[in-house]
């Protein structure tokens, strides 16, 4: 296995600076995964382009004055489906509420299924599709969280394949977006989002790759270096892109293929060890910028949603 990681590198000082701050919170340090339980159920989410049906998963703790950071999970091209609603639990077990809504609800409403016909399916609904309208429904789901009573209005983003494109483009789409866990992330080297038939995209609109100096959160981008989807020259370019615009970032590329997350065996490309490490990764950066709520860790500092600031 190879891990190459930059930008962002742990050292004694972000260490002492985090352990300060846990202190300071009066919480003890995630050693173990936490045992909380969770609740499931689904809404209709109000959207410019149509109702999104949304699959919320949050912690069991109603009875109690908790409250919990909200995470988007962005699926894949199948839109929500067993693998997709797993993920969701094991991040809401970790003490986030999270929301998982249907990235293509103006066309289909459920999962496509991991078949050949729901591949054709959902790339066909991938260039069909809007962008614009996938920034509306990243709104529309920032504002449902901050309006839940159990959220506590930092945000945080999580995607896969598609959706790790998603997922870094609601840093762009929405100031509240705090931190965004990509993982495998298409669509974003070769602006690949939205229709591909040449004309040029709707006044203020812009591909994510072209407009990587609006990011107010920390990415953090993880890629399979086996992964045909995206190339070396395409991981290069918007890492490029990224130190250019002097992003907040975490990344690392790990010996795996495409969709290494998903734990479904239809094309063979489940990795649990490489998943473990993604997922710590990805708890890493929801501890700091959402649990704790970090906008200066003492290594870096991500400009605060509205009304925030950072000495």
């Amino acid at each position: 296995m190879s891990l190459r990681m930059s930008t962002c590198h742990r050292n004694a000082r972000y260490n002492q600076a985090l352990s300060d701050s846990f202190k300071r919170s009066g919480a003890t340090r995630r050693l173990v995964p936490c045992r909380v339980l969770i609740t499931e159920s689904e809404v209709l989410i109000d959207t410019p382009t149509g109702a999104m049906r949304t699959s919320l998963f949050k912690p069991s703790v109603s009875s109690q004055e908790v409250k919990f950071p909200g995470v988007i999970v962005y699926s894949e091209i199948y839109q929500v489906t067993g693998p997709i609603e797993r993920i969701c639990r094991r991040i809401a077990s970790e003490g986030y509420v999270v929301a998982a809504g249907d990235v293509y609800h103006e066309y289909v409403t459920g999962s496509l299924g991991y078949t050949n016909e729901g591949t054709d399916r959902g790339n066909t609904l991938k260039v069909t599709k809007p962008i614009q309208s996938h920034d509306s429904d990243t709104t529309a789901l920032v504002n449902y969280l901050l309006s839940m009573p159990e959220c506590n209005g930092r945000i945080g983003t999580f995607g896969l394949c598609l959706g790790g494109g998603l997922a870094f483009r609601a840093t762009l789409a929405s100031p509240h977006v705090r931190a965004a866990a990509c993982h495998f992330a298409t669509d974003i080297h070769n602006r690949g989002l939205g229709p591909q038939n040449g004309e040029p995209l709707p006044e203020g609109v812009r591909h994510s790759i072209d407009n990587i100096s609006a990011l107010r959160g920390e990415a953090m981008m993880v890629w399979g270096t086996q992964d045909p989807h995206i190339p070396a020259e395409g991981r290069t370019a918007l890492r490029d892109a990224l130190l250019k615009a002097g992003a907040t970032f975490t990344w690392a590329e790990l010996n795996a293929n495409h969709a290494f997350l998903r734990d479904d065996c239809s094309k063979g490309r489940y990795d649990a060890a490489i998943s473990n490490i993604a997922y710590e990764m990805t708890f890493e950066l929801f501890t700091r910028r959402l649990t704790l709520g970090l906008l200066d860790d003492g290594l870096t500092k991500i400009p605060g949603p509205p009304g925030t600031s950072v000495a």
